[in-house]
């Protein structure tokens, strides 16, 4: 019987892993780019940004536009007394008279100068088209970080459910073997009463990882737009490599170089840089209004009675007209000073992202050297835990130690394990939070 239900068993976990989709960390993060509205929404905007620059170099070019135009008048008259052109009486008969009119022509406006706010308008769509590639590139980065640690919770979790596990599969024998002891006399009775608590307890704390991991996997699952009924396993991307925690750590060493690093990587960094010139680009404009604007206006034309003779009468028109302003109403200072105040916030926005990026770079390598301890630690915790429980277990078979102690062991040996896997992925999440901060998180590869 014990056969027939392993061989069933088999066949359904079998089952159930074949209906399952393989999910790695760089599909994952190929969806999540693919999919994000944000991301999507910031690609719009760039075709608009495009857009705008093309608009800018436009107004360097003359216009042109054709016109036509038909005009039909009827006149009916009925007659009678009417005074003439000298204003003698006349009496004049019903008539009724219909007159049309054919219009064509070509006409434009270029803007010679207006003060070079017209190239400052270029440079301005330039560097705001810039900046938003720059900060679609950072949202990228965002994306790909926020991908990995939801990814890397999901493989956490999955790992601690293992842990959880194992450690029920681990009572249930221990259970079994002080049942067999008692039977034979050589535990109590109140032993394995014990013992039953303590499978129970690793029973309950197996649901609950179960649970965690399938909220982890649903919150990866909504964020990557994908269906959270569907069954998806994953892929541990460290599975097959050793933690060098040293190794990871010569990457990072000197702050001040980091730093360095971050100001010349960091894209969000640039796109400040461009809106700061914009900003400068944005007072030219402005300044643009104290000079004199000269601007051409020019047309050719047709009018007729009858579309045949449409173009026997032609009619060209040239206008230079030069302003100068002498008083705006104060629109142009207003201008300015908007402009100047433009140019202080994103100087001022700058500055504060040149502290902001100090501070990550700074919290952000302590963090990681603090995570790296930890998993030190947590690994040194699991050996010691592991062989101070063999030695429990040996001195409760050997009758010189308590089931408490024994059960004491265990826990402390459970605890160790989790503690040794929630600093491993602490330490990759930090990691990867560094190579952000630092400008340095790979896109092409996902893309």
């Amino acid at each position: 019987m014990k056969r027939i239900l392993t061989i069933f068993m088999i066949l359904v976990t079998t089952t159930v892993i074949s209906a399952q989709t393989q999910l790695s960390l760089e599909e994952a993060i190929s969806i999540a780019l693919n999919k994000n509205t944000t991301l999507i929404k910031a690609q719009n905007n760039l075709d608009g940004n495009e857009s705008a620059l093309k608009s800018a170099y436009g107004n360097l070019l003359p216009s042109i536009g054709i016109g036509t135009s038909l005009d039909w008048r009827r006149t009916e008259d009925p007659g009678g007394p009417q005074l003439n052109f000298y204003g003698q009486l006349d009496t004049l008969e019903a008539s009724t008279s219909e007159t049309r009119t054919y219009a064509a022509g070509i006409s434009g406006r270029w803007n010679i100068f207006d003060g070079l706010a017209n190239i400052a308008r270029i440079n301005q769509s330039g560097e705001n088209l810039d900046a938003a590639r720059f900060s679609y590139i950072k949202l990228k980065q965002d994306i790909i970080l926020a991908t990995s640690q939801y990814y890397y919770l999901v493989i956490n979790a999955e790992k601690l459910m293992g842990v959880r596990e194992e450690n029920v599969k681990y009572n249930q024998k221990f259970l079994e073997t002080i049942q067999e002891r008692n039977r034979l006399g050589s535990v109590p009775l109140a032993d394995v009463y014990t013992q039953q608590v303590q499978l129970g307890n690793a029973e309950l704390q197996f649901i609950q990882a179960e649970n965690d991991y399938e909220q982890t996997k649903s919150t990866l699952l909504n964020y990557l737009a994908l269906d959270v009924l569907k069954e998806y396993s994953f892929i541990d991307p460290f599975a097959n490599s050793e933690v060098n925690t040293n190794e990871y750590l010569q990457e990072f060493k000197d702050i001040k170089k980091m730093v360095d690093t971050a100001f010349e990587n960091r894209v969000d960094y640039k796109a400040q840089k461009l809106t700061l010139e914009s900003a400068y680009s944005g007072a030219t404009i402005a300044r643009g209004g104290l000079y004199p604007s000269l601007s051409a206006n020019y047309s050719y034309g047709s009018s007729a009675t009858q579309v045949d003779n449409l173009f026997d009468r032609k009619v060209f028109y040239i206008n230079l007209s030069l302003d100068l302003p002498i008083f705006s109403n104060w629109n142009t200072d207003y201008q300015m000073q908007l402009a100047s105040i433009g140019i202080k916030n994103a100087e001022e926005d700058l500055s504060a992202l040149e502290r902001q990026i100090k501070i990550e770079i700074k919290q952000g390598y302590l963090s990681f050297v603090a995570g790296k301890k930890s998993l030190d630690v947590a690994s040194k915790n699991v050996k010691a835990a592991e062989e101070n429980r063999n030695i429990n277990y040996e001195r409760y078979n050997l009758g010189s130690g308590t089931i408490l102690e024994k059960l004491q062991a265990d826990r402390d040996y459970q605890d160790a394990l989790r503690s040794k896997i929630n600093a491993e992925y602490e330490f990759y999440r930090l990691k990867d939070a560094l190579l952000n901060y630092l400008g340095q998180l790979e896109i092409a590869k996902y893309e």
